[in-house]
């Protein structure tokens, strides 16, 4: 077996409304940031599986954000796999 790192991004789809981004991006203004727009909240997942191969690391992955780490509903996601030591 080998040891591999995967690296998830999830983000709100576009047409869904992010309040958290829609308050941070208000904010930006305050801090004299109005340059700034448009700010969308996600979240980060970093997670190490063990897999005999690259391809089979990326499906299982692939099936962990589609059951239970991202809402497909309301989320989309994109992720990489990477061979560690």
């Amino acid at each position: 077996m080998k040891k591999f790192q995967a690296e998830i991004d999830v983000m709100p789809k576009k047409e869904i409304l992010d309040p958290q981004g829609k308050a941070v991006t208000g904010s930006m203004k305050n801090l004299g940031l109005a340059e700034i727009q448009n700010v969308r909240i996600g979240k980060h997942i970093s997670l190490e599986i063990e897999a005999n191969n690259a391809e089979t690391a990326h499906s299982k992955v692939d099936q962990a954000c589609k059951n239970l780490l991202a809402n497909l509903i309301m989320e989309s996601y994109s992720f990489n796999v990477k061979e560690i030591s």
